[in-house]
């Protein structure tokens, strides 16, 4: 058969390449199995306990087992495991908290955002008066002081704080005193960082944010899926906004995926992953500093970091250089940087991830030495 042809060959990609992409990672086999295991073939709309479809009972006890897990991982008041995405779960909140044309203050693109938080083509930015914040045009760290000030001026019913290219750890605890000093709530969007903050080696949003959104198959390492969280007081509106407010049925076999993804980050071995996770995206930024290369906000301190070529290469792109690493094995993905001249589809860097390769194994001396041949493939642009 035609498909399964191009997924041997999609498997065979996967093996061969270097993955360096941030927001990907590498299931193990029992998530993988569940992933593609019978429950596809059951409709469950609605909840445990509050179906319409019968037949219900195995598919109630998987959810309920799915959702303490995650409750137990991030120490949460209420959690939903039906999610599609992690961009269904941000909708989900949007229409939890929020009436159309309400004000929302996020994190923008071009420092570091989500599409989610406000862009003008999504959804959260055509329906919603949406605020960019950014990051000190020197130090590219979250200015505080600068989202305080548009809070005040704003006056937004809802905060977002969490990022898609942001590479160092976030004060919530100062995002939640600036939505309570305008009565916002607050939401927290985890994605990318979940998988440190469920090994004690990111900061937590709890028990600061309102809302907690993630995705299930970056850091976490799950299969592909989202999550969402919320304090109790929340937690009727919220699932009645997952379901029916933005899906209809849930996908079971994925949930069950997600439920063996938590049962994974529960363990002190994905605690030592974690730690290699964060020690190699450090080494390997480092490594690129030492090289004189701009690092934004100069390192990191999680699972990624972006470099900047506007000072250092300003001819090349990153949609060129991601495309003549991509030649040689190695897959990033061009990145947008504060202030940056080019366009989204350009771009003046590139943003690389370790979870994928410290799943398969790498170590940090792999890193080092995929750092060099990084540099000498962009020396050959020049």
């Amino acid at each position: 058969m035609k498909i399964f042809d191009l997924i041997a060959q999609e498997e065979a990609r996967q093996q061969a390449t270097v993955n360096l992409i941030a927001s990907e990672n590498v299931v193990s086999k029992a998530v993988l199995e569940a992933t593609g295991s019978v429950l596809t073939n059951k409709y469950a709309e609605g909840y445990p306990g509050k179906r319409y479809y019968a037949g219900c009972g195995i598919i109630d006890q998987i959810e309920d087992y799915s959702r303490e897990l995650c409750k137990k991982i991030f120490n949460a008041e209420h959690a939903n495991v039906q999610p599609h995405s992690g961009s269904n779960a941000n909708l989900a909140v949007f229409l939890a908290a929020l009436e159309p044309g309400d004000t929302v203050l996020g994190m923008s693109l071009p420092t570091g955002g989500h599409l989610t938080h406000g862009h003008a083509l999504n959804i959260s930015g055509r329906y919603f008066n949406c605020i960019g914040y950014g990051v000190d045009p020197v130090t590219h760290r979250i200015n505080y002081e600068e989202v305080e000030q548009l809070a005040h001026k704003h006056k937004p019913k809802l905060i977002i704080v969490g990022a898609s290219a942001y590479s160092r750890f976030i004060d919530y605890e100062r995002f939640y005193s600036i939505a309570k000093s305008v009565n916002a709530l607050l939401m927290a969007d985890i994605a990318h960082v979940a998988g440190l903050i469920a090994a004690n080696l990111h900061p937590s949003p709890f028990p600061y944010a309102d809302f907690v959104t993630s995705t299930t198959h970056k850091t976490l390492r799950g299969p592909r899926g989202g999550i969402v969280m919320c304090k109790k007081e929340f937690a009727e509106k919220l699932d009645k906004c997952v379901m029916p407010g933005a899906q209809g049925g849930p996908l079971m076999h994925v949930i069950a995926a997600k439920g063996i993804g938590f049962e994974e980050a529960l363990t002190p071995e994905f605690i030592e992953y974690q730690k290699n996770v964060q020690k190699n995206a450090h080494l390997m930024a480092e490594n690129f500093l030492h090289s004189g290369y701009d690092i934004v906000s100069g390192g990191t301190d999680n699972h990624l970091f972006v470099i900047n070529f506007t000072k250092t290469h300003p001819n090349l792109s990153g949609k060129t250089i991601e495309r003549a690493l991509e030649l040689e094995g190695i897959l990033v993905n061009r990145n947008m940087v504060p202030g940056d001249p080019k366009s989204a589809l350009l771009t003046s860097g590139i943003r690389i991830g370790t979870p994928a390769m410290t799943t398969r194994g790498w170590t940090a001396q792999d890193f080092i030495e995929c750092a060099e041949k990084i540099k000498s493939i962009i020396r050959s642009l020049e």
